[in-house]
């Protein structure tokens, strides 16, 4: 077991759910205070957030079950397969770009007022781009660089922990540590997706949050992972939204409280 006292933090989050001790971080996440601002969110990542009509479309949806009078507005920008270091981030918050308009009920189309489109931006790498050999240090390098540019332009960076793939359980805990070390050395919030993947996989291992890939998600992967990223990013219980995402209420319900205590529990409570 790992022994450093984050370490024992995640290691004993795992642990109780039958999913052990080598899972854990090595250090404790530094920025973990609620934005209940951020109601204004670009999504940039790839396959993992488009998969199932959008993990955006499922985050709002969740988060007006909660407060059906939330304003939540996400856009998402992907490219699949692709690394943080594939987008150009400063190029989505050019005047004029990205968020100059939304659609509306009725097939109509708004114009938002000019400057400041996003509240706060949630980044994913590639699946394995932060503990692969060649690709890790432009992992690091770009999570500094994307991160200066989103607080340049009035946004929160938010890093999105991504999950082990099905068949290599044992890169929760590599993905959670360079996730949570970047996190720390460049200001950014944490969603801990992964952990809560590794929870709801020891507590429901019939329970499927896989694609045949064992890598995408299914839809129900992709609402856990949009509960996880509520509970972080609002500090909040997701466990009361009235959305389900047409999953059955006990397994929705299963998530979305999986999701909260993974929040607790890597944030430290």
């Amino acid at each position: 077991m790992i022994r450093t006292k984050t370490g024992a933090v995640l290691a004993a989050l795992l642990c109780t759910t039958l999913f052990c001790a080598t899972a854990a971080a090595q250090t404790k996440p530094k920025h973990s205070a609620p934005a209940p601002e951020a109601r204004s969110i670009l999504w940039v990542g790839n396959s993992f957030f488009y998969y199932n009509n959008g993990m955006h479309n499922h985050f709002g949806r969740l988060a007006r079950g909660v407060d059906a009078k939330a304003p939540v507005r996400g856009v998402s920008v992907t490219i699949s397969g692709s690394g943080m270091d594939w987008h150009d981030l400063a190029s989505y918050f050019s005047p004029g770009g990205i968020g100059r308009y939304s659609f509306i009920p009725g097939n109509k189309i708004r114009f938002n007022p000019p400057g400041k489109q996003f509240d706060a931006v949630l980044m994913m790498d590639c699946s394995q781009c932060q503990i692969h050999p060649q690709l890790k240090d432009a992992f690091h390098e770009t999570v500094k660089k994307d991160a200066e540019i989103a607080r340049k332009n009035g946004a929160l960076p938010v890093l999105f922990m991504s999950w082990a793939y099905k068949d290599k359980p044992e890169m929760t805990a590599q993905l959670a540590e360079q996730y949570t070390a970047a996190g720390n050395a460049n200001g950014a919030l944490i969603v801990p997706a992964g952990i809560a993947f590794a929870k709801a996989v020891a507590q429901r291992p019939a329970l499927e949050l896989y694609q045949a890939d064992k890598r995408d998600p299914t839809l129900a992967g992709t609402y856990l992972a949009a509960a996880t990223v509520y509970a972080a990013l609002y500090r909040k219980s997701p466990v009361g939204s009235t959305y389900t995402a047409d999953l059955d209420a006990d397994t929705a319900k299963f998530l979305r409280t999986v999701a909260w205590e993974a929040v607790q529990e890597y944030s430290g409570g």
